[in-house]
Formats: structure tokens, C-alpha cells, sequence
């Protein structure tokens, strides 16, 4: 119980401090602690793009509208520029990957598929480690699995679909419901075998990254030959072991995707929540600029925690891929810029279509004043859009530059994407330009 004289005193000194809050200017926003340098000159990875993973026998198909979300890149749409589908063991059920697939390439999207079984046929039960129910291919039966690929590889052609790529299998070291393959196997399968599928081959698909699935393909000059893309998943892999230093030394002319992931969670009715979908922004910022991946592919592309609600609209986590799969197209290049200038702030830059793409995350509690500087180029404005908690994929205001340099507001807890026309081209960017900008063409194999 506090006495009335004291109860007054404390009223009394609450509206003095309340006076005091009230009289005391707001601080202003912070101004980052460095530069972000953007060299233009400065090249790292080319980008073959961003997208998901359709999958009608475990969850249904895309609908005509969602497959207009997911791929298209006008107003409210994803913009995502790859599709992995599903090579089911049983011939008779590919048919169910062809509309969604067509409906991709059509927005100009490339195709990979994966599987996760062989045919029944050509499979054994073995002991693996207690588990006498464990699956794996038969050794007599790697020729017939290459043919089965190459099958699935040709009905797709013959109902429309161009694959651009196949994978030899879908984590082969997480398979306690599929196919196992340890690094022996697939390192034998890489050498004499891969070489056969009609197809870019990707592997080995590992569900962390780990190295020691694929150090052995890249040790060995056959089974190196015999493999197109370096595929990975990201489960649980730290951000410490995204660079990949083998791949760097033995990887030339090959590409580098990671190939499945959802981030942070699959909690359920997660997609929309707040700032934990900036992580999955985050989570791309490293797989681009520490990683160097070439693709970054979700699991399910319509899902409660994924990029699709299961209404077909855009959740929060499609808007922080959004971000980037909406303008940095198939073809560009990431470039060297700042990587970390401020404390919760995490920059990345690209350049393709005589554009520079800048994604710029504040993951920190207040917004932060950035200074963002261009070397090796021009450019005479900036378009930007952001996703905060109240925005998505908004156009906000446009930035003058001066000196090869501009300053911009980053919102507390956003992601903010900088588009900026080269040299003599357009200084800004309109959302209804997309789809005619950003068409590709699709590299012969």
C-alpha cells in the first residue's frame, strides 16, 4: 500500500518524467557504419533463378490462377523463374507434372525434376545400420535406372517440357522413407552411368550440404564430367558451411543450386507471420552472397508456410522472395557489394538488362539511413519497393543519385529492393514492365 503523500510524489514525478519524454526530440535514424560498395566490374555468379517445388500427388496441383502467381511477374504475382517437379517411381502418374511445368516454361521459367524412388523393381531391402526396412537400388539395376531417367526425360519433351536439368536422387543421405545412396554409391553411379542420361545430371541433392556426398564426385575427373549442377539442400546448414571450397577449386563450368529448402519453420499458419518471414530474406542473402549458389528453390510452392498461401495468394515469406524473384532475373549476375555495413544490415547487388539490383535487409528494431555507392558504372535514379510488416512488395519513393552515390531509408525490419536503369537507359522501373524486361532464353544443352 503506498501512503497518499507518497502517491502523490510518484503522480507528481510521473508527469514530470512524462513532460520530460514529451519535450525530448525523437532521435533521429541511424546512420549505417560504412558504405555499401557496389562494383559493377566486380562479377561473381551468374543467376538461373528462384522458385519452388509443385508436387500434385502429395498435396494437388497448382490451380490455372496460381500457376499465374507463381510465375508470372506482373502486379501480385512471384515472378519465380524455376520449377522443380516430381519423378514418380510409377510411369503411369507423370502425366501430372505436365500442366504446371508447361504453364512455367511458358513465363519463361527452366524445369528440373527429382526423384525420390526407383521403380519398385529395381530396388532391395538392406540392414542398414538396424534397419533391415532400408532401401536402396540395386547394383544389377544402375544402367536401368539411367533409362528410366532418360524416360522421364523424354516423356516431358514429348508432352511439351524441355527439362533443363534431372537428379540422380532427392536426399540420398536423409532417405528413412525412400532411397538411400551413400557416397560410394553415388560416386559409382556419377562415374559410370550419369553419363548416359540425356539430361544436365544434378547431384547429389544432400539435405544439409554435406560435403562428403559430394567431395567424391568433385575428386573424381569422370564422375565431375558426368555432373552438370552441384545440387544441395539446406537444412539445418549453418551459415558458416555455405561456402564450398572444393567446388570453388574443382567446379569450374559447373553450376551450383540449392535445390530445396523452407526457412525458418514449417510451423503450421506460419507463412504470415512477422518479422520471422524476413528471415527467409536473410536466409537468401547468404545463399546468394556466401553460398554462391545459382537457384534458390522452396519446397512446396503453395503451402501454410510457404511462399503461396493455401488460398493462392502471396504470404509474407512469398513477399520476402518476392524481393528478389521479382528483379533479379534469370541471366543476371551477382556483383561485388558490402555485405554487412551495419549491424542487422545485409546488402547483395546484381546487374543484368542494363539494370543494377540492389536487396538491402535491416533485420535490426530501427530504420537505418544507408549510403549506397556504384563504381565501374552509371546510373541517374533508383526505383525502390519494400516489404515491412505493413507493406508488400510496395513501390516506394524514387532516389536521385549524385556522384555515382544515393542515400536511402531502410524501415525497421524490412527488406528493401533498389532498381537502377545503367549508363543512358530509364532511371526507373514500373511493376507492369516486368514480364517484357525480364524474358530469357534457356542455354542449348
Amino acid at each position: 500500500m503506498i501512503s497518499g503523500v507518497k502517491k502523490s510524489l510518484c503522480t507528481l514525478l510521473a508527469c514530470v518524467t512524462v513532460l520530460s519524454v514529451m519535450l525530448v526530440p525523437a532521435p533521429p535514424k541511424a546512420s549505417a557504419a560504412s558504405n555499401v560498395t557496389v562494383n559493377l566490374s566486380a562479377e561473381k555468379q551468374v543467376i538461373r533463378g528462384f522458385g519452388g517445388i509443385n508436387l500434385p500427388a502429395w498435396i494437388g496441383d497448382l490451380t490455372a490462377a496460381q500457376r499465374e502467381t507463381a510465375f508470372g511477374n506482373g502486379p501480385n504475382q512471384l515472378g519465380f523463374s524455376v520449377l522443380r517437379i516430381y519423378v514418380d517411381e510409377n510411369k503411369n502418374n507423370w502425366y501430372r507434372e505436365v500442366e504446371t511445368a508447361k504453364s512455367a516454361i511458358a513465363h519463361g521459367a527452366i524445369v528440373f525434376a527429382s526423384p525420390w524412388n526407383p521403380p519398385s523393381s529395381m530396388t532391395e531391402t538392406f540392414n542398414r545400420n538396424g534397419d533391415t526396412s532400408a532401401k536402396r537400388l540395386r547394383y544389377d539395376k544402375y544402367a536401368a535406372y539411367a533409362q528410366h531417367l532418360n524416360d522421364f526425360v523424354t516423356y516431358m519433351k514429348n508432352n511439351g517440357v524441355n527439362l533443363y536439368a534431372i537428379s540422380v536422387q532427392n536426399e540420398p543421405d536423409y532417405a528413412h522413407t525412400w532411397t538411400w545412396w551413400t557416397p560410394a554409391e553415388m560416386l559409382n553411379f556419377m562415374k559410370n552411368n550419369a553419363g548416359s542420361i540425356n539430361c544436365r545430371v544434378i547431384a547429389p541433392e544432400s539435405f544439409s550440404y554435406l560435403k562428403n556426398m559430394s567431395d567424391p564426385i568433385l575428386n573424381d575427373t569422370q564422375a565431375l564430367a558426368n555432373m552438370d549442377i552441384l545440387g544441395a539442400h539446406t537444412y539445418g546448414t549453418s551459415f558458416s558451411n555455405f561456402p564450398y571450397p572444393l567446388f570453388k577449386q574443382k567446379g569450374a563450368g559447373k553450376e551450383l543450386w540449392m535445390t530445396e529448402v523452407y526457412y525458418p519453420n514449417s510451423d503450421n499458419n506460419s507463412a504470415n507471420r512477422w518479422p520471422e518471414a524476413l528471415d527467409v530474406a536473410y536466409h537468401m542473402h547468404n545463399a546468394m552472397a556466401e553460398a554462391d549458389f545459382q537457384a534458390y528453390v522452396w519446397w512446396y510452392i503453395r503451402r501454410q508456410y510457404g511462399p503461396m498461401n493455401e488460398d493462392g495468394t502471396i504470404s509474407k515469406r512469398g513477399d520476402s522472395m518476392a524481393q528478389f524473384s521479382k528483379f533479379i532475373r534469370p541471366g543476371y549476375v551477382r556483383v561485388d557489394a558490402t555485405k554487412n555495413p551495419n549491424t542487422n544490415v545485409y546488402t547483395s547487388a546484381y546487374k543484368g538488362d542494363n539494370k543494377v539490383v540492389i536487396v538491402a535487409i535491416n533485420r535490426g528494431t530501427s530504420a537505418v539511413s544507408q549510403n549506397f555507392v556504384l563504381q565501374n558504372g552509371t546510373a541517374s535514379g533508383v526505383s525502390t519497393w519494400i516489404t515491412d510488416a505493413s507493406r508488400k512488395v510496395a513501390s516506394g519513393a524514387s532516389i536521385n543519385v549524385s556522384n555515382n552515390s544515393f542515400t536511402a531509408q531502410l524501415p525497421a525490419q524490412s527488406v528493401t529492393t533498389f532498381v537502377a536503369a545503367l549508363g543512358n537507359g530509364r532511371s526507373t522501373v514500373s511493376e507492369t514492365t516486368y514480364e517484357a524486361e525480364t524474358s530469357i532464353t534457356v542455354p542449348a544443352q
